[in-house]
């Protein structure tokens, strides 16, 4: 990596790790309670439900958070077939080691006994890296995600990977099982074979803003998807380039699905 590049890549963590310190000594960080089920609002359909999308939180939001930020009326807006259910997965359940295994038994295997067709989540920042750790932990469970600005490990790692020349030539080692201590080499493990299976990762959408503060990290993940899957739009690190963000993606989706059927 060059010295201009290095000192780039710095100063984004420096301000990440500022914006985060702010958060955290602002209360900005909804807790939950992982003693309790995971707590879940479910908007019916317009019309009858033939798929399922399920939102997860940032690491600000809680369910109400979630109500206000317009996701559930964006994707009704485009997919009027879809139940939207904002599940509240917060830190705590990340920070108990289980959050894969509770997000299966409590919200998507329940839902598979329903008879949707399709199961998709759409996530924001941290639940993105929750989206992408459950995929990993249970292939072949969801039919998409909408990944909005997705959290992707710390900045140690990120210039690990980009010291060896990208994802392509990164070697992380054997998988370590998902431990708390190995979760982020394991997810780029899983990464890197989205990269060389090009069918598993025609199931994923991204988006994030130019003005993120995570977006140094999305050129290091691109290369594993497929590229008119990305979406960039102006904006920073929040639900107002998210939600309609979101609305375009499924749109998208649409319009793919359609050029695939004739």
């Amino acid at each position: 990596m060059g010295h201009a590049r290095m000192r780039s890549l710095l100063k984004w963590v420096v301000a990440s790790a500022a914006a985060v310190a702010f958060a955290l000594a602002a209360g900005c960080v909804a807790h939950g309670d992982p003693s309790r089920p995971i707590p879940v609002v479910t908007v019916p359909a317009k019309q009858p439900a033939t798929r399922l999308v399920v939102v997860l939180p940032g690491r600000a939001d809680d369910l109400g958070a979630l109500r206000d930020s317009g996701i559930a009326q964006a994707i009704q807006s485009t997919w009027p077939d879809a139940d939207v259910q904002l599940a509240e997965v917060t830190m705590a359940y990340y920070q108990q080691g289980d959050a894969s295994r509770r997000l299966h038994d409590e919200v998507i295997a329940p839902a598979r006994t329903h008879g949707y067709r399709e199961i998709w989540l759409a996530v924001a920042s941290m639940g993105g890296m929750g989206t992408l750790l459950y995929d990993a932990q249970y292939p072949g469970e969801l039919d998409g995600m909408v990944l909005l600005a997705p959290y992707l490990g710390d900045f140690d790692l990120l210039s690990e990977i980009d010291h060896a020349g990208g994802i392509a030539h990164w070697n992380g080692g054997p998988s370590q099982g998902f431990t708390r201590a190995s979760w982020q080499r394991d997810l780029w493990r899983y990464i890197q074979g989205l990269q060389n299976d090009p069918v598993r990762s025609e199931r994923i959408w991204l988006a994030y803003g130019d003005q993120d503060r995570l977006r140094k990290a999305m050129p290091l993940f691109v290369p594993a998807l497929h590229a008119e899957h990305v979406f960039v739009r102006q904006g920073g690190h929040t639900w107002s380039v998210w939600t309609p963000a979101a609305r375009d993606m499924l749109r998208a989706i649409d319009a793919q699905g359609a050029r695939g059927t004739r």
